[in-house]
């Protein structure tokens, strides 16, 4: 009975958002056609939510309103929007048929127009409510990259840009992007409070970002606002740390009352202890990493633990590692199901230590070397040499033999690329980035920032089908109305701002979706009212009829396509 209500209960989480995203959406865009069609004296037999048998229907006037089963769009019915249907003299002038072309155009044109301004309103209504943006502030920049080597350090943060203040990291990067081989001041403030002014020339690259124009922009390698979290790795079950109740997969919140969210606010901290007589007082929050609970259901723990020795020239590294704590980047956070690592016995929380005889320092080393695997292995070969792996469990060494296999992956770019794996997921968590609230109380200033946000998704849409017929992004990446129902679910529980901005999203890829010059489609209707207007006379019958088959069958192949999307995702 438990499980029945669970599952009622779930169902419900993606139903109800999502009837309120897409309800909103059928409603405004159907509410374009039926208010222009009305303005130019068309009757108006129905206007519908849904598709299918109505489950609930009232007549005012001409029209039937109803709420139909199926969810899945919407439709005004028009009298006279069957050109095969005789229509008499008297009612002519009710007809959607015998209205001018211009006019027919008219209320075709108003359902996508509607959801493009409903887009608008919607991120306007964002403006006015506040939402999240990232603060200038640098995360962990690598000593190796271009970034250390103009001068930027961990934890700065960006007060200017090319002479321009600078209020979040998109502007930052937009200088940054804009500026390819030029020298660009740029001001930041030190982690010690000091400004200094840094002269940086971005480097010409490939854009790393497929949904946009720009095929080139400057770029400095290294450049972030991640940084690493405070997840911790425990090796030894016999160390200082351990033996006070530290574990693999903690994450460190507080050092002797000092609250820390990254991992070189760790190292600091350590540094700062280090050879005190005060043992270290720790706090920690356990189970994030439990896949059965939610993140918010961490455990707090505090705990003692004694401070290592000083040492003159002791890094942060060397000290936690007298006391038993490392980065937990070589430690399994998770195993795929089915996967080779599985099979060969592999555990979450186990530690690998080396492959195929090369001991490994990071897991983007041990990445390399699964993928390098297919060099000596190609794809087709039917027998490959398995990779001998050493891993630590408990302290003790656990050896498997993997043979990686091939899988076929979305890589950041939204391209299908294959490559060999294992099926592990590293302990590497990052730190929630630096935000601040955007807001404006003013219209004109939400209206302006609605305006500007709907043309800028509007670009990134029409880009999106640009990269998908030009094959630079998958196909596998369109979905249909489970992902949508994912979406709506997440952003109900996240707020208001993330609802809007997302039914915003959506109310733009309908705008555009619905132009498509494909027959069903608003944009079919208006290939044929053009062609009309533009020859005089519209296509013959059959041409029309025809034309409408293939679109049915385009449309519905789609929607299946979208499906068999949805599914293949969820449930791999």
């Amino acid at each position: 009975m438990e499980s029945l209500i669970s599952l009622v209960q779930g169902s419900l989480s993606y139903i109800v958002p999502m009837i309120i995203l897409l309800g909103l959406l059928i409603f405004v865009h159907e509410l374009g056609h039926f208010l222009v069609a009305k303005y130019y004296k068309v009757r108006v037999e129905v206007f519908s939510l849904g598709f299918g048998p109505k489950i609930f229907k009232f007549k005012r006037g001409d029209t039937v309103y109803a709420i139909s089963a199926i969810p899945l769009g919407g439709y005004v019915k028009m009298f006279g929007d069957d050109p095969t249907a005789e229509v008499s003299e008297e009612h002519r002038a009710y007809s959607f048929t015998a209205k001018p072309v211009g006019q027919r155009i008219a209320v075709v044109l108003a359902g996508p127009l509607m959801n493009f301004f409903f887009a608008i309103v919607l991120f306007a209504g964002v403006a006015v409510i506040g939402e999240q943006a990232l603060t200038p502030k640098l995360g962990d920049i690598e000593e190796k990259s271009a970034a250390f080597a103009a001068g930027f350090r961990s934890g700065d943060t960006v007060l200017t840009a090319g002479n321009d203040p600078v209020k979040s990291w998109d502007e930052f990067q937009k200088v940054i992007e804009k500026n390819a081989d030029q020298s660009v001041p740029v001001t930041v403030t030190r982690v010690s409070g000091e400004q200094e002014t840094l002269q940086v020339t971005p480097k010409l690259s490939k854009n790393k970002n497929v949904l946009s124009w720009d095929r080139h922009v400057g770029e400095i390698e290294g450049l972030t606002y991640s940084s690493r979290s405070t997840l911790v790795g425990v090796r030894d079950p016999e160390s200082t740390a351990a033996k006070a109740g530290l574990k693999t997969g903690d994450m460190i919140t507080a050092v002797n009352g000092e609250k820390i969210t990254k991992w070189r606010e760790f190292e600091a901290a350590m540094l700062k202890s280090a050879g005190s007589k005060e043992p270290l007082a720790i706090e920690v929050e356990r189970g994030l990493l439990d896949e059965s609970k939610k993140q918010s259901e961490g455990t707090i723990v505090k705990l003692s633990i004694p401070a290592p020795n000083a040492k003159a020239d002791a890094t942060a590294e060397q000290l936690m590692n007298s006391i038993g704590i490392e980065f937990p980047g070589l430690y399994l956070a998770g195993i795929e199901k089915g996967s080779p690592a599985e099979k060969a016995g592999l555990q979450k929380g186990d530690r690998l230590v080396s492959i195929d005889g090369q001991p490994v320092n990071s897991f983007e080393q041990v990445a390399n070397i699964i993928r390098s695997y297919g060099q000596n292995a190609p794809a087709e070969q039917a027998e490959v040499k398995a990779l001998a792996v050493v891993a630590e469990r408990d302290g003790k060494p656990v050896n498997v033999s993997i043979a990686p296999n091939m899988k076929e992956r979305m890589n950041q770019m939204g391209k299908e690329e294959k490559r060999f794996e294992i099926g592990i997921r590293p302990m590497i968590v990052d730190a929630t980035p630096a935000t601040f609230q955007v807001a404006t109380s003013s219209p004109i200033d939400a209206i302006t920032r609605g305006f500007s946000q709907t043309m800028k998704w509007t670009s990134l849409t029409v880009l999106s089908f640009v990269r998908l017929f030009q094959a630079e992004v998958s196909p596998k990446n369109i979905g249909g109305f489970l992902s949508i129902g994912q979406m709506a679910k997440k952003s109900f529980e996240i707020g208001a701002s993330q609802f809007l901005n997302i039914m915003a999203i959506i109310s733009i890829n309908l705008f555009v979706l619905n132009l498509l010059p494909v027959p069903v489609l608003d944009g079919g209707h208006l290939v044929f009212y053009s062609i009309e207007a533009l020859r005089g006379a519209p296509l013959s019958m059959r041409k029309m009829e025809i034309a409408q088959q293939v679109g049915l069958v385009l449309l519905l192949g789609l929607m299946v396509f979208a499906l068999f999307n949805d599914v293949t995702r969820i449930f791999n």
